[in-house]
């Protein structure tokens, strides 16, 4: 199989076990996340191996803090309508989704000028233009259909550009760890921080807007 089949078929099948934890709810998606977190701690620790008690420490809040926005989101936005909160954690995903996807697509088709050379030098502003309106449309198109606030369409591409710069962290991180990938556990993709990178960032801004009033 190819590099993009088999990166395909590894997309479709993680976001058929988090479309099915999250839809419900409760426990099931609680393991989910507690799993991910764990596994996102366990592979930043390695590469930060040596690099003193400050860096593992914030590892374990990037790892908590948008695990416990997500939980909250899915648990607690809307109050007892619980829809409210399995649609718009079913928005940050998908806005983490498309950014991704689209980015990588586009990227490969336009290509053209590099986003960060010194960073990421596969990534390029093509790339990220296609991951932006790709995560404005679908996003934008979830948060009409499930008739969310308005503020959600216009926070769609803000959120997929801060997507975008998790992916460049967590690839800054990795250059200076001097490593590829931060795993190997999912075939074509790398480790757990590889594929939710920019999930964090989206998920803890999406906790926020929600605690800010927007839900």
């Amino acid at each position: 199989m190819s590099e993009v089949g088999l990166r395909s078929l590894a997309g479709v099948i993680m976001i058929f076990v988090a479309l099915t934890a999250e839809w419900f709810g409760g426990t099931a998606f609680a393991i989910l996340v507690a799993a991910a977190a764990t596994l996102m701690y366990y592979e930043w620790s390695r590469m930060v191996r040596g690099w003193g008690l400050g860096w593992n420490v914030g590892g374990f809040f990037y790892a908590l803090i948008p695990a416990l926005a997500l939980l909250w989101v899915r648990e607690r936005a809307g109050g007892a309508n619980q829809h409210v909160g399995f649609a718009l954690v079913l928005w940050a995903f998908i806005v983490t989704w498309a950014s991704d996807i689209g980015a990588f697509f586009v990227g490969r088709a336009v290509g053209g000028a590099k986003l960060a050379p010194t960073i990421s030098p596969n990534k390029t502003i093509s790339g990220l233009l296609g991951g932006v309106a790709a995560a404005t449309l679908l996003a934008g198109a979830w948060a009409y259909h499930r008739e969310l606030h308005w503020g959600w369409l216009l926070l769609a591409p803000l959120f997929a550009v801060a997507a975008a710069g998790g992916d460049l962290f967590e690839s800054w991180l990795k250059r200076k760890a001097g490593v590829k990938d931060a795993g190997a556990i999912i075939p074509g993709h790398g480790g757990v921080l590889d594929r939710l990178d920019g999930l964090v960032p989206v998920a803890i801004l999406t906790g926020g807007a929600v605690m800010a009033g927007l839900a």
